[in-house]
C-alpha cells in the first residue's frame, strides 16, 4: 500500500499539478463570452480582464470585429466607458479606463456590453490592448497558438429552439396576452368534459348508496 502511494506521489502529483497550473496560465488571459452565440441576435457579452504584471491594469481598449453593433454597456464604479465610431455612428473600439486604482495584481475585472451580433455566421476576433500602470501594452491579437491570443466568438445560425425564444421575447404583451386566452379557449372543452364525468361519478354514488 505504501509503494503505491508512493507511485501515485512520484508519478500522478506532479502531472495534477502541472495540469492545475497549465489551466490557470491557459484562463489568464482577456477574454470574451460567450463563446458562441447566434446569427442577428441581441447578446449580452462579459469583457474579462485579469492582471497578470506586478503592477496594475489601467485601461482596455477593444476593437469591434466586423458587423457587430455595440448598443450599450453596464457602468462600472472606478471605471470611464469611451467608443470611437465610424462615420454612421457605429463603435469601432471601445475603451474602458479607470478613474482610480485599477486592477491590482492577483485580480480581475469583469465589464459588461451588449451587442447586436452579424447577420451571417462568422467567427469574431476581439482584439484586445490591455494597459498597465507602467505603461507597458499587452496586445491580445494572436491566434489560438500564440502567447497572447485574441477571444473568438463563434456566430452560428439559430437552431428552431433559439428562434422560438427569440420570438417569445420580440413578442409585445397584448400578444401574449392573446396566446393565453387563446391556450385557455382551446383547453375549455377538454376542463367541461372532465368535470361533466366526475358530476356523473358523483350522482351514481349517491345512487347507490340510496339502493
Amino acid at each position: 500500500m505504501k509503494q503505491t502511494m508512493r507511485k501515485f506521489t512520484k508519478v500522478f502529483l506532479p502531472t495534477l499539478l502541472g495540469l492545475f497550473l497549465f489551466s490557470t496560465v491557459a484562463s489568464a488571459h482577456v477574454t470574451v463570452s460567450p463563446k458562441t452565440s447566434t446569427i442577428g441576435a441581441w447578446e449580452t457579452y462579459t469583457l474579462k480582464v485579469p492582471t497578470e504584471k506586478d503592477v496594475p491594469t489601467t485601461k482596455v481598449t477593444v476593437k469591434v470585429p466586423s458587423g457587430f453593433e455595440i448598443e450599450s454597456y453596464q457602468p462600472v464604479p472606478g471605471w470611464n466607458y469611451t467608443a470611437e465610431k465610424d462615420s454612421s455612428g457605429k463603435a469601432k473600439t471601445f475603451t474602458f479606463e479607470a478613474t482610480g486604482a485599477g486592477i491590482q495584481p492577483g485580480q480581475f475585472q469583469q465589464f459588461v456590453f451588449v451587442a447586436k451580433n452579424p447577420g451571417t455566421a462568422t467567427k469574431a476576433p476581439w482584439d484586445a490592448y490591455q494597459y498597465y500602470k507602467d505603461g507597458s501594452v499587452v496586445e491580445w491579437t494572436g491566434d489560438e497558438s500564440a502567447k497572447t491570443p485574441n477571444s473568438i466568438t463563434d456566430i452560428i445560425k439559430a437552431t428552431s429552439t433559439d428562434q422560438n425564444v427569440m420570438d417569445n421575447m420580440n413578442m409585445t404583451t397584448s400578444e401574449k396576452t392573446s396566446t393565453k386566452v387563446a391556450t385557455s379557449n382551446n383547453s375549455l372543452p377538454t376542463i367541461l368534459s372532465v368535470v361533466a364525468v366526475l358530476i356523473s361519478l358523483v350522482a351514481a354514488v349517491v345512487a347507490f348508496r340510496k339502493k
